[in-house]
């Protein structure tokens, strides 16, 4: 029946229409980088500038900068006054924003295709020309940290996963959250922002992504009308980050909040991330994020936690692979009510087990692959979401190579590949389990 379904499949994935070329990249004189990648189904076009910057490249001490930067680029320049960029991207019928992450910035607009030059234009602009007075830092400061205290602060989750991911890393800056913890984002001056902005934003540190109806020679004469004229700034290397000790020793954390809703588990690993040329090792980390976790009916801890021992009310597990430096492999589990978090990490630690004895069921490894490969096609029919893809892989360390070859690396992935890096990556001593509970230890301990 699995082969019925999965032929069934695949003649709908193979049916889907493709994209209308392979991605077209040139660079500029200055060191820019651009990546064309065409689809002509509409007359739209997602325009992308992504820098090789993010949190984990703060300078010590003002961690929030590179997120508190994102904000202030939406404030004026010589050309336009404070908010006049997105009022201009609407007036043409079309949506901007931009976000921050551990290891990039960008920055987008989705337009009709003729409005692309000046996409480029205003975009260009703020690369070098950004002026925020005074009265404008401040405002967006308490932007910012209102942001945090909805996004962090209001959400135990969200305290519990800093928190987490703080132990997690013993020395790397990722062990910091983007947005910056509180007492340091307070004491952000506008000569950070500035000597922020001067070293990082240049064209030489940029790629620029362009998704959509568009001709690459057009692109091309266009980023070399707009971009091209900004001067390259002096010093960008590449990014030299502190680096992770051996880990010897595991970690624990007990997290009580009385907004908690449900108590929960939850167990991370250090794991290696995607390494350009050299992808086999995230790609069978990939599927055995999706054979453990990545469906609570038919994944190996859903099927054995949630129906077999009635021992869970959810299970999953998530690994960032796309990510510059080692990245994080995470179980989450939900044990059912009247179990207790001790319980629920004892059947956890079985259900575990039983997996590494038992190995990999080649029917479910192919059904992994299967939607995977699914969700790839599936994917290139977003422009959104393919310019996300390659402009995300390559300010993460990845080449175009590593991005076009990624679906036949994950193809190729066996079984036995997946239990070595599952063998590899259970190691307690680079792991940080914690429990979450709107109770306290000891009263988690009195009613149970």
């Amino acid at each position: 029946m699995f082969r019925l379904i999965a032929a069934a499949v695949l003649g709908v994935v193979a049916a889907l229409p493709a994209r209308a070329a392979d991605p077209t990249t040139f660079t500029l004189d200055n060191g820019m980088e651009v990546v064309v990648l065409e689809d002509h189904r509409a007359p739209l076009v997602v325009h992308m500038v992504w820098y090789r910057v993010g949190a984990a490249d703060e300078p010590p001490g003002k961690s929030g900068i590179a997120h508190f930067l994102e904000h202030l680029l939406f404030k004026g320049t010589d050309k336009l006054a404070a908010g006049e960029f997105s009022e201009t991207v609407a007036l043409n019928g079309g949506s901007d924003n931009a976000f921050t992450s551990q290891d990039y910035t960008a920055y987008f607009q989705r337009v009709a295709a003729d409005r692309l030059g000046l996409m480029m234009e205003m975009e260009a602009d703020r690369m070098r020309n950004l002026k925020m007075t005074d009265e404008d830092f401040a405002t967006e400061k308490q932007v910012v940290l209102e942001e945090r205290n909805m996004r962090i602060e209001n959400d135990p989750n969200a305290l519990f996963s800093e928190q987490r991911d703080a132990a997690q890393y013993l020395n790397h800056p990722y062990g910091i959250p983007t947005i910056g913890w509180k007492h340091e984002i307070e004491a952000l001056t506008r000569d950070d922002a500035y000597d922020f902005y001067a070293k990082y934003y240049a064209p030489n540190n940029a790629i620029l992504v362009v998704a959509g109806d568009v001709d690459p020679q057009d692109v091309r004469a266009l980023a070399n009308t707009h971009y091209g004229p900004l001067a390259p700034s002096e010093g960008i290397e590449a990014r030299q980050r502190p680096q992770e000790p051996p880990q010897l020793s595991e970690r624990r954390l007990m997290f009580s909040d009385p907004r908690v809703a449900q108590p929960y588990l939850s167990r991370s690993y250090l794991a290696p991330e995607r390494d350009a040329g050299d992808q086999q090792g995230a790609a069978a980390l990939t599927i055995l994020s999706q054979l453990l976790g990545g469906s609570s009916n038919t994944s190996v801890l859903g099927r054995k936690l949630q129906f077999e021992s009635d021992a869970a009310v959810y299970v999953g597990s998530y690994y960032r692979g796309q990510s510059y430096d080692d990245t994080t492999f995470t179980l989450i589990m939900v044990p059912r009510p009247g179990l207790s978090l001790a319980q629920g990490e004892t059947a956890l630690d079985a259900a575990l087990a039983e997996f590494l004895t038992e190995g990999v069921d080649p029917d479910q490894l192919a059904r992994v692959k299967m939607k995977m490969r699914a969700a790839q096609i599936y994917g290139d029919d977003n422009i959104d979401g393919l310019a996300r893809r390659y402009g995300a892989a390559l300010t993460s360390g990845l080449t175009l190579a590593d991005v076009e070859a990624w679906p036949d690396v994950i193809d190729a992935v066996t079984a036995q590949d997946v239990m070595a890096a599952a063998k590899a990556l259970f190691d307690p001593r680079k792991s940080v389990t914690g429990w979450v509970s709107p109770e306290t230890t000891e009263q988690a301990e009195v009613s149970q």
